[in-house]
């Protein structure tokens, strides 16, 4: 199938070109950079070097292709897709442009009004986990966030088990700084992000909305930004239900995600990496949730690892390409990570 990427100079654009020219079944035809027309992508992306001889091209000279992926910054696409979409292709938008159904939470969220509301009700999460048959008819995916992913898949099978109704959650969420993009400003600077620890939104976050559409949990989040390149962490304090027995979680997420190819359980009595750790996640398209009870203090902690730019992002658009398509859903993500790293 013929493949264009919109927006490829950013990380997320050049985590995609990776997968995609790995992909068996997948020819890339064109990849866009409004600031990088011309160059070759080797010049955004060094990994690249020699194995496409593909240079960036504008926007404005996209040409239909049977499936276009939008890496683009949130606000760019919500007012293009009517002519994205026309061009008869299916379309994977990584930006959160499409990601929530209600209309009215994008000014919440997003501090503007979404030029389109009638898209909202057409594109599908792009969570296979959750909506794998309704990716199938799809023409339009909206990608999750990175960190709205790591808690959904830790939180699904334990609200399947409860009422939402008295259920209270608390997510505490670790992000490296290549999920603030290749343009993150100051606060992506060395000199600021070296030895950080930084709590960037201590109330409220943009993926909360993402989360209690998918789960029916209205989470209050905590978010920071550590000393990483790659990787999200998730930490999900869930009070106001008696808490599980851990033989009673195991049972719920092994029923959950026991055939998922993606979604690994881990929690190990003993050994270095007993819990979700996403460092031995990078380059991967795992997403590995675990858990803990905690009947002392009335709760239970979920827990879910993954690369922001793996299944929090690229890995996640191609694995919703298989799925729509009709491939092996692994085909393309086979990368296992390495250890150490």
């Amino acid at each position: 199938m013929n493949v264009a990427v919109v927006g490829g100079s950013g990380y997320v654009g050049g985590e995609l070109v990776r997968l995609l020219l790995g992909h068996p079944d997948v020819t890339l035809t064109q990849v866009t950079s409004e600031g990088m027309a011309g160059r070759s992508l080797a010049r955004a992306h060094p990994n690249l070097r020699r194995a496409t001889d593909l240079t960036f091209s504008r926007r404005a000279e996209l040409r239909p292709a049977d499936a276009t992926f939008l890496a683009t910054p949130h606000g760019e696409t919500m007012g293009v897709m009517p002519e994205i979409l026309a061009t008869g292709g299916v379309v994977f938008d990584l930006s959160a442009d499409h990601r929530l159904r209600d209309p009215s939470a994008y000014p919440k969220y997003y501090r503007t009004a979404h030029p389109h509301p009638e898209l909202l009700a057409e594109a599908v999460y792009g969570l296979p986990e959750v909506h794998r048959e309704e990716l199938r008819d799809a023409r339009l995916i909206a990608v999750p966030g990175c960190i709205a992913t790591a808690t959904i898949l830790a939180l699904r099978p334990f609200t399947a088990a409860h009422p939402t109704e008295g259920l209270r959650a608390v997510v505490d969420a670790k992000s490296g700084s290549s999920a603030g993009g290749h343009d993150a400003g100051p606060a992506g600077q060395h000199a600021e992000r070296a030895g950080v620890m930084r709590a960037y939104a201590p109330a409220g976050h943009r993926h909360a909305a993402e989360v209690a559409q998918e789960t029916g949990v209205a989470a209050a989040f905590t978010c920071h930004a550590v000393e990483a390149v790659r990787g999200v962490l998730a930490t999900v304090h869930v009070f106001g239900v008696p808490p599980l027995e851990e033989r009673e979680l195991w049972k719920l997420y092994r029923a959950a995600y026991g055939g998922e190819p993606f979604v690994r359980v881990v929690h190990e009595a003993d050994g270095l990496h007993r819990e979700p750790e996403p460092k031995i996640l990078s380059g991967t398209n795992f997403c590995d949730v675990g858990f803990a009870a905690d009947p002392e203090h009335g709760r239970t902690v979920l827990l879910g690892a993954l690369d922001n730019l793996g299944k929090g992002a690229a890995g996640a658009a191609v694995q919703c390409l298989n799925v729509r398509f009709g491939r092996p859903e692994t085909t393309g993500l086979g990368f296992l990570g390495l250890h150490p790293i």
